[in-house]
């Protein structure tokens, strides 16, 4: 396998290639989401260099903002908290996480994650992508915790903009100083 080829755009690094790379997070760009924190993949912008298979992002929340809008998939995802508190949505339950804990989400399981606490949490996540573009990927699906939270729908739906449409569009923007810890 040959090594990716790297570009630097207006907001950061991406591979612009397929292929193995390295590519440190302050580097990547970034997507600042109204309402719902930051967001850092390492994927390309365009289709040039994508993760078939399995993706994973970087997800700092500020306390009270919604990592996803609460929701089940046909795939598993995986998150885990490396900085910071944040609060689980599982099966209309609540849960706290905490720096290293891990939350398994096998596939079907309704879940969202809100940062909570006194500063911003940092998560990973990682999902397969099997079902991902799928037309029966999931559904966000009506709970009373996620609704308490600001992470639910009223109606449930299969379409993420009619999910996603009140926290309005994501920007594009460079690694925002200090935002991760260390």
């Amino acid at each position: 396998m040959k090594e990716a080829e790297l570009e630097r755009t207006e907001h950061g690094t991406v591979p612009a290639s397929p292929g193995w790379f390295v590519l440190n997070a302050r580097d990547a760009p970034w997507r600042e989401r109204n309402g719902r924190g930051f967001f850092c993949e390492f994927e390309s912008l365009d289709d040039r260099a994508s993760f078939p298979q399995l993706g994973i992002n970087i997800q700092v929340l500020r306390p009270g903002e919604p990592m996803t809008v609460y929701h089940w998939e046909r795939d598993q995802e995986d998150f885990l908290v490396l900085a910071g508190e944040a609060l689980l949505l599982v099966e209309d339950e609540e849960r706290t996480l905490r720096p290293w804990d891990l939350f398994h989400c096998p596939p079907g399981t309704n879940h969202a994650i809100v940062g909570a606490g006194d500063g911003p949490c940092v998560v990973i996540a990682i999902g397969a992508r099997a079902h991902g573009t799928a037309e029966d990927w999931g559904a966000y699906t009506v709970a009373a915790a996620a609704l308490r939270h600001g992470a639910g729908v009223e109606v449930e739906t299969r379409d993420p903009e009619e999910a996603y449409e009140r926290f309005g569009p994501s920007r594009l923007t460079p690694y925002p100083d200090g935002l991760l810890p260390g």
